[in-house]
């Protein structure tokens, strides 16, 4: 999730910004990284996370813990909202407090904790780097070297009732065009179902569904020099889709309220026809206990686009460990442990998060399980990697306030592109 996700986004660009090459953008003037730190000191320490909305993390913990009584983890939780998370991650690492040992960072903080030396620089030799996909190791670098080792990867998939598509005589949307056209068919005689939701609230998970929705028109937030792209047709047409689609009742009111969360409780509800999301809402949907009326009912497809499918943002979320923490030889090894092969394997068949180790995503018992994994695995190869700048926080909420004045109809599209053109600017110089 951009988990608490996380993200958090998506149309293609971002999750936060699509800076899919931004990633350059204003590392330029920082100082190169410290040499690596002495990765010393056995003992307990804490892992720091979002809330486990998956409820399989603690099990992991548990499995480590009964292995190294004399390295235990306590696992911190701290809120759903990826944006809390991180404020309450800077404020201990500004105090220099030894409460938090790994972090479970979303992937576009690697480059701020990293210039801020609040994590530590890894050796790459202690880690299975070779055999994770590429993408995903990159979000965990900065100035080419690595500070965070990916555990859990994601893409944007397009849930669908594939029960109301096929008595409509309908396939999965890949243009917007199908998208709405479908939904003028099927919800006359759905009741309760609304069209379409992402994650829509004024948060990182914004900022994703606003890039993938740009770089699904064809366009880019961010372009290959790290420079804005803003002032296009293309990036006009991707905010426009968003703005009409609240306008015209595609997107309802209510999703306008929408985090990862809420919109997964009303897809599971049966109030969706569609819903962008992140692939650990698959195992949650399917679940038989009860707690979701689309079990059988639903199925994954690629996010559709404005002439043919479009773009996903890269998501995901890495552990690093914390430069204050006491007990960094133990952390380096936790870290080993829980982006082994085994671990993830064990976590994607609990919880259907998306693995980091490329070999997963090609087993036949897995894809039988997981339909979407092959279509996830192109998902991830080809996303857009959210720009790695010390300032991302700032520009996503720049993103953020354009794209929801927009779509609540303050700003005209123009307008909110012109003054997020300058913003974004400044912020990449």
């Amino acid at each position: 999730m951009i988990l608490s996700r996380r993200f958090v986004l998506v149309t293609a660009t971002a999750a936060a910004l699509a800076l899919g090459a931004s990633a350059c953008g204003s590392d330029s003037g920082s100082p190169a990284p410290p040499q690596p730190a002495a990765l010393e000191g056995v003992g307990p320490i804490s892992l720091v996370t979002g809330k486990d909305t998956s409820g399989n993390l603690q099990n992991q913990v548990d499995e480590w813990n009964s292995a190294h009584p004399d390295q235990k983890v306590t696992v911190i939780e701290l809120p759903e909202d990826a944006d809390a998370q991180r404020q309450q991650m800077v404020q201990n690492a500004q105090t220099r407090s030894d409460a938090y040992g790994v972090l479970n960072l979303d992937v576009v903080w690697t480059a701020e904790f990293a210039a801020n030396q609040w994590v530590v620089p890894l050796p790459e030799a202690d880690f299975p780097l070779d055999k994770l996909l590429p993408a995903t190791v990159e979000t965990g670098k900065y100035f080419k070297r690595l500070y965070a080792v990916p555990i859990t990867s994601d893409g944007g998939l397009l849930y669908y009732r594939k029960d109301l598509l096929d008595a409509a005589g309908l396939k999965a949307p890949t243009t917007w065009s199908q998208l709405a056209e479908a939904c003028a068919k099927v919800l006359p005689t759905a009741a309760g179902v609304s069209c379409y939701a992402g994650q829509f609230e004024k948060y990182e998970g914004l900022t994703v569904n606003f890039s993938e929705a740009v770089n699904s028109a064809g366009g880019s937030v961010v372009g290959e020099d790290g420079k804005p792209t803003l002032d296009t047709d293309a990036a006009r047409k991707g905010l426009q889709f968003l703005v009409d689609g609240v306008k015209s009742g595609l997107i309802p009111q209510k999703a306008r309220t929408f985090k990862e969360e809420e919109g997964r409780r009303a897809f599971q509800a049966g109030e969706l026809l569609f819903h962008r999301q992140w692939p650990y809402q698959y195992a949650k949907a399917s679940a038989t206990d009860g707690s979701s009326a689309v079990a059988g009912k639903f199925a994954v497809a690629p996010l559709p686009g404005l002439d043919g499918p479009g773009a996903s943002s890269l998501g995901g979320h890495n552990y690093a460990v914390s430069a204050f923490t006491k007990n960094k030889k133990t952390a380096v090894d936790f870290i080993k442990y829980s982006a082994s092969e085994e671990q993830q394997r064990k976590n994607l068949e609990k919880t259907s998060q998306a693995p980091t180790w490329s070999a997963l995503y090609d087993e036949a018992d897995l894809v039988t399980k997981f339909p979407y994994l092959t279509q996830l695995k192109k998902s991830i190869e080809g996303a857009t990697k959210r720009p790695g700048v010390v300032k991302y926080q700032e520009v996503s909420r720049a993103i953020q306030e354009a794209a929801y004045g927009a779509m609540s109809g303050d700003t005209p599209v123009d307008d909110a592109l012109k003054s997020l053109q300058g913003k974004l600017e400044a912020l990449t110089k």
